[in-house]
């Protein structure tokens, strides 16, 4: 039992504060916010001896990692993760990797066969595929789409391992057709030292390993180090640190997102099981930092989801820590109506929106911002998370105002094939020219005058 007793915000939309908390809500899960462990904070003190702030513990570490490259990547990761990596053992060797897979339960591998077969059904249906079209004689396009040639997947191995995280990545890269994918996790026994993570690389196909995680991970994977070339994007979830490296690193490289704490809003009526409900909020604040919001109109339906939280909180494995999230990062919101509901789904814009009421089909179509959402009463992000198909890398933070979840197309690039002969020249050169003229770019016009003055 907990020797605490859980204390979750409530606010109502009445109240004349109640902007002010939204205000709060949303800054306190912007990637720009400070989210980080107390452990974390003592790290950063231990290792720099001083305590810089997440930003700049992150610019640190990328440049020192760019500009002495292999030496300060394992320095760092033996300072950070309590290890003892070397440049011998930083690459988990191909046999330890096919003796994780011969030894993993059948049932085990057996699921992870299934789900990638759910994220192939899915992910295969939505790939774009290359066009080809005529918008007049003598003007042909081809629209090409190619996969990247090498992704980097960051991989978290903390609190936990996430088997999960590398089908939610690697097989929408091997749909897409990209070649070469590492994986780079931690060196701890959640990371990549952890037996079934490294057995889901081995059934996917995926030789790269590196026992390397955190910001240094990042920027090795982005700067290239002696024995880990650069790749051509880095994906996947991690702390804040993590985070902030893909920010700091993008340009040099592209990325997924820039990702804050886990999130789920649920919009909920009497017709919801409180049980169910609750459930679903506790599954995100588990994740530690996780934000777990609730909006319902009816009190009574705040009251006993309330009350669920407390009872359901006492008997899970990560008690403390996810008490610790719905405190922080936890509301009971009060609204006046499903239509005020609808607002504030769009206007915080979360990562999972679970439309938990008897009538989801009237709610479903007013809501724009979500990295997903999820409808009726037995569903349950846990399933998008896990089996369906679409990728658990979502947008937080209210990023989904704007940014969607990771797909296979995330994986792909295209270019345009142009082609134009003498007709297509003639119908479009004198536009062309005059544009030309108009912004002064003489050489731009002779170009096209001459193709059109010298017949064929």
């Amino acid at each position: 039992m907990l020797d605490t007793e859980l204390k979750l915000r409530r606010v109502d939309t009445r109240d004349a504060d109640f902007a002010q908390v939204i205000d709060e809500i949303r800054s306190r899960l912007s990637p720009d916010g400070d989210i980080v462990s107390e452990s974390g904070r003592k790290l950063t003190i231990k290792v720099f001896g001083e305590p810089l702030s997440p930003q700049k513990t992150v610019s640190r570490i990328c440049e020192d990692v760019r500009e002495h490259g292999l030496s300060k990547l394992l320095e760092y990761t033996n300072k950070l993760d309590n290890a003892e990596v070397n440049a011998e053992n930083i690459r988990v060797p191909a046999a330890e990797i096919r003796a994780a897979h011969a030894g993993a339960a059948k049932d085990f591998l057996q699921t992870i066969r299934n789900i990638r077969a759910n994220i192939e059904f899915f992910q295969s249906r939505i790939k774009h595929e290359t066009q080809k079209f005529e918008r007049r004689p003598g003007i042909r396009f081809r629209h090409v789409y190619t996969p990247l040639r090498r992704v980097g997947i960051c991989v978290p191995g903390g609190a936990a391992a996430y088997p999960s995280t590398v089908l939610m990545t690697a097989v929408l890269a091997k749909t897409a057709g990209v070649e070469q994918i590492v994986v780079v996790a931690p060196p701890t026994p959640f990371g990549a030292n952890n037996a079934d993570v490294l057995a889901t690389c081995h059934e996917l196909g995926i030789e790269e390993v590196y026992r390397v995680g955190g910001a240094q991970a990042v920027a090795a994977l982005a700067y290239g180090v002696a024995g880990i070339p650069r790749v051509d994007k880095i994906v996947g979830p991690g702390n804040l640190f993590v985070a902030l490296a893909k920010k700091y690193v993008y340009g040099q490289v592209d990325i997924d997102s820039i990702a804050g704490p886990s999130e789920v809003l649920i919009i909920a009526d009497r017709s919801a099981n409180p049980a169910f409900v609750a459930a679903d909020m506790l599954a995100q604040a588990e994740h530690s930092p996780g934000a777990s919001i609730l909006v319902a109109w009816e009190e009574e339906v705040i009251d006993k989801v309330d009350g669920e939280l407390r009872r359901q909180v006492q008997s899970l494995d990560r008690s403390a820590l996810t008490v610790r999230s719905l405190e922080e990062y936890g509301c009971l919101i009060r609204c006046r109506d499903s239509a005020q509901a609808i607002e504030l789904a769009n206007l915080l814009a979360p990562e999972h929106l679970h439309v938990e009421t008897d009538q989801w089909q009237s709610i479903a179509p007013g809501l724009r911002n979500a990295g997903a959402v999820f409808v009726g009463h037995r569903n349950a992000v846990a399933l998008g998370d896990y089996v369906a198909g679409p990728s658990h890398v979502l947008p937080t933070g209210g990023t989904a105002m704007w940014a969607s979840g990771l797909t296979v197309n995330d994986f792909l690039r295209s270019y345009t094939e142009i082609h134009y002969d003498q007709a297509g020249i003639d119908h479009d050169g004198a536009d062309a020219c005059l544009l030309a003229t108009k912004e002064g770019l003489t050489a731009h016009r002779q170009s096209v005058e001459m193709r059109m003055n010298e017949r064929p």
